[in-house]
């Protein structure tokens, strides 16, 4: 299986997707649907949500 490769890989956060990522969280969107309108993994998004404290509700 290969690894899906992401746009913005190591890179540092832009406050533009910081304030993307607030405004979709507000929105209710999943983890999965922020971190691909980003262009992020997920653990990058959900580590960087969580060390600014941003909720991201968990949808199944």
């Amino acid at each position: 299986m290969a690894k899906e490769t992401f746009e913005r890989h190591r890179q540092p956060w832009k406050s533009e997707e910081a304030g993307q990522l607030r405004t979709l969280a507000a929105k209710g969107k999943g983890l999965r649907e922020i971190a691909k309108a980003l262009g992020r993994s997920e653990e990058s998004t959900r580590d960087f949500a969580k060390k600014n404290k941003i909720e991201i509700v968990k949808k199944r």
